[in-house]
């Protein structure tokens, strides 16, 4: 058969893979003339309809099901609830009936039921499309710089020519027209068409092997050099691209571990690289500006400086002291460049403004004030920045089924040959498909009211044992913080100095011994509380923990910002008693010592709860039963360790590079003791949303806590007036307000500048304005993440509604059928009688 094609320039073009709800008609449209060229047997005459109507008229063989016209519920809101039960009814059984000959005729024909059954139609219709793509896009070339196969056809100007084609013909002339758009446009038609790889991969190999030798007939010398210059570039760009990616950190041990613990787990050692990067960034800042100036032009210290004895490298005290380490090393001078040799060369003292104006100057105090402010700003950006990404990655809806689906058919990488990577990404996505099926499996039990005031018995008992457990531990840390700062004030002579020194070792014995046990209390209370799922057993044992970290950092803070500095007598002159230490050195020191013993017990922790437990289950009780891992306890030991950098940073420079090494051991030892000690998950479970709840919990109760401390104790605790750059302020604040004041008498010019550190920096006002931009940030965020939540959640709604509409008419035609096949049989059972 001959028939017209349209090629109308004035019809609406379809986007290749962008079709709009508003094209659907015409898409729908092509399809059925697509299917009507290509499909022969589908294509019915008005005269065999009527045949066909006959034959159903006499037919009696169908056992069929009498749908007597269900109503959509969806349609008519506000109906009874047995009307739509009986419509649930009716609808389901279209799923188990039978369907008559000519409803499964219509259905087969449906655009949705033929997408991949005809490859010549598919062929022929992405033809049409590259010859629209290409008049919109493209001038029109010569006829002589088409081959014959691709010349224009006379299609669409009147004359009716046979399109009885092969399939290769069409194929050949699909291949021109894609050999002539650009490499853009040609990938994007490629990817729309509804054919399989194989066939996509032919037609791309069809299309650059004539584009190459089209192409390369036609290249002049110059042009060619040019074309394999830039393919050279871009195979030497991807390589960079892809060695790039292999230096990661810590890739493949993260790869292992993803595939054989799941996400959970992965989420601990991820969170751990994410604090590794945040203390590289505030050791090179404080490194650039504080330490490395101050390391060029060093103090004049006393003449009786303490030997090393190795107990400082626990106690942070004795040789330490008088080192980059701590605040009282600091000078509070302006280091100068050659300022020695210009007081060296006899210059009277009235000429030392003029030496002093030859060389450029560090302030130290500024420097220091500075320093630690914007540090805790930028901090604060990439907090509330990855807060508010992570929340927009996480806080999607995933349906399980949609996950599923998308993980079991476009989860594999076609790129990892090698063996390795190969049963790495095996291992991976089977757990995650694991994850995936233990989510859609799992059922929400209805409780009866006595199961469920049993329940609230259950954890209000609970939660009243670690309150408790809590509450008096956090008793005992402040009585013995009071015990040991009296002892320390007491100066007890008959104590030696490496004994004395070892005594302040007994606080940060105490608080981490107390981080390590009541966890393990928490856990025990979580056995007696029976919950079903492991994901609310985790976020139940985060709140513990946290409430625990938390109130143990507010004692200790309490216990370093009111005790020490309000009874430090030391006196002015440092040079004349070498014992006296600043109060916010002891404070670094006091920083350093529990994060050293916090890491020792940390691993203890390691040593006698996985690995000597792993072999007492293997060799004594001849179990495979194995620890799992806490991921609850780690993440807020992790936490509590980040907290104690931050509020070390002002008194302790470099105590951001004793948790960097701090976190480089913990992961090493940490994965080991996963792979050898721990056992996986015994009921899988996804944890979508775990990575934001630790950076959440890191911005708000630990980085916030720590912020609003070095705030006080910059703008209102009185520093020491023996040591450190702002010896002799009435605060630390005071160093700016006092420079700016000094800059503003000898450069009137500069008063604006003065004025603006007045209202910027000493104003609190713009601190609490800049603290609710961030707030308005981060709750904007989240109400766009839930209005795209919402938004999803209807789209599927809709597309559930578009499938029981389908059912509906399904319904429909099937009882109009049977109203019409009734009288019939009628009449055939009269005639036979």
């Amino acid at each position: 058969m001959a028939r017209s094609v349209n090629f109308d320039l004035s019809q609406p073009d379809v986007e290749i893979g962008l079709e709009s709800p508003a094209d659907e008609d015409v898409v729908h449209d092509s399809f059925s003339r697509l299917i009507e060229e290509q499909s022969e047997n589908n294509r019915l005459s008005a005269i065999e309809l009527q045949d066909l109507q006959q034959d159903l008229d006499e037919e009696g063989r169908d056992s069929l099901a009498g749908l007597s016209g269900p109503a959509y519920r969806g349609w008519r809101l506000g109906s009874d609830e047995t009307e739509e039960d009986d419509n649930e009814r009716q609808t389901d059984r279209l799923l188990q009936d039978k369907l008559s000959s000519a409803t499964l005729r219509i259905l087969s024909s449906m655009p949705s039921r033929t997408i991949g059954r005809s490859r010549g139609a598919i062929i022929s219709q992405y033809y049409n499309k590259t010859m629209q793509l290409r008049r919109r896009r493209q001038s029109r070339p010569a006829i002589k710089d088409f081959s014959r196969s691709a010349r224009p056809s006379i299609r669409g100007y009147g004359v009716e020519v046979d399109t009885t084609d092969s399939a290769e013909s069409k194929k050949e002339r699909l291949v021109n027209n894609l050999q002539i758009l650009s490499v853009g446009d040609r990938e994007r038609m490629l990817r729309a068409m509804p054919l399989n790889l194989s066939e996509k991969k032919e037609l791309r190999s069809l299309t650059l092997k004539k584009t190459k030798t089209h192409s390369s007939s036609k290249l002049t010398c110059c042009s060619r050099l040019k074309f394999y210059i830039i393919i050279a570039l871009r195979h030497s760009w991807y390589s960079l691209l892809s060695f790039l990616h292999s230096l990661q950190l810590w890739q493949t041990r993260l790869k292992k571990i993803s595939g054989r613990f799941g996400s959970g787990v992965l989420s601990y050692f991820l969170f751990l690289k994410y604090l590794l990067f945040f203390n590289v960034f505030l050791l090179l800042v404080t490194g650039a500006f504080l330490v490395l100036p101050q390391a060029l032009y060093p103090p004049k210290l006393h003449a009786m400086r303490r030997s090393f004895t190795g107990l400082e490298l626990l106690t942070g005290a004795g040789y330490f002291s008088d080192t980059l380490m701590y605040y009282g090393y600091y000078s509070n001078d302006t280091l100068q460049r050659n300022r020695e040799n210009c007081i060296e060369g006899n210059i009277s003292s009235s000429a030392s403004p003029q030496c002093d104006s030859n060389y450029p100057s560090y302030n130290m105090p500024l420097a220091y004030f500075f320093t630690i402010g914007m540090a805790f700003f930028i901090t604060c950006i990439i907090l509330v920045y990855s807060m508010s990404k992570s929340f927009g990655q996480s806080f999607r809806i995933d349906k399980s089924h949609a996950m599923l689906a998308m993980k079991a058919f476009c989860s594999w990488d076609f790129k990892v040959i090698k063996k390795n990577p190969v049963k790495l990404m095996s291992e991976n996505i089977c757990t995650q498909l694991k994850e995936l099926l233990a989510e859609v499996n799992h059922r929400k039990f209805k409780n009866t009211l006595k199961q469920k005031l049993h329940k609230l018995l259950v954890h209000g008992l609970a939660w009243t044992i670690c309150i408790a457990a809590t509450t008096g531990c956090l008793v005992g840390i402040y009585y013995f913080s009071d015990y040991m700062h009296e002892q320390e004030r007491l100066h007890d002579v008959s104590k030696g100095r490496l004994l004395k020194e070892a005594s302040l070792l007994a606080l940060p014995v105490l608080v981490s011994f107390i981080n390590l046990v009541l966890p393990g209390l928490f856990n025990l209370v979580a056995d007696m509380e029976n919950y079903n799922s492991p994901s609310i057993r985790t976020y139940v044992a985060l709140s513990r923990n946290l409430m625990l970290k938390v109130s143990v950092l507010g004692i200790l803070c309490y216990h370093w910002l009111s005790r020490v500095p309000a009874e430090s007598d030391c006196p002015s002159s440092k040079d004349q008693d070498p014992t006296c230490e600043c109060w916010e050195s002891f404070v670094g020191q006091e920083l350093y010592r529990f994060l050293i013993i916090d890491f020792i017990f940390t691993l203890l922790d390691t040593l006698f709860g996985e690995l000597l437990w792993r072999l007492f289950s293997d060799k004594v009780l001849r179990r495979k039963r194995r620890p799992g891992f806490d991921i609850a306890k780690n993440v807020l030991h992790l936490i509590y360790g980040q907290t104690l950098a931050w509020l070390g940073v002002l008194f302790t420079p470099l105590l951001p590079a004793v948790q960097i090494l701090k976190l480089l051991l913990l992961f090493y030892i940490k994965t080991s003791s996963v792979m050898m000690n721990c056992q996986a998950p015994r009921r899988p479970y996804r944890v979508s949303q775990m990575t934001t709840i630790f950076i959440t919990l890191l911005c708000f109760p630990s980085f916030l806590g720590a912020s609003v401390c070095v705030t006080y104790t910059m703008w209102s605790i009185k520093p020491s007036g023996s040591c450190g750059p702002f010896r002799g302020n009435e605060s630390m604040f005071k160093a700016g307000k006092n420079w700016m004041d000094k800059l503003e008498k000898e450069n009137p010019h500069l008063s604006l500048l003065a004025r603006a550190h007045t209202y910027l920096v000493e104003n609190p006002f713009f601190l609490f304005v800049g603290a609710g931009i961030f707030l308005i940030v981060i709750y904007f965020q989240s109400q766009v993440v839930d209005g795209q939540r919402k938004i999803i959640t209807l789209l599927q709604e809709q597309i559930e509604n578009e499938g029981e509409d389908k059912k509906f008419l399904i319904s429909k035609l099937q009882s109009i059928h049977e109203k019409k096949r009734t009288p019939a049989r009628r009449l055939t059972s009269q005639d036979s009688g």
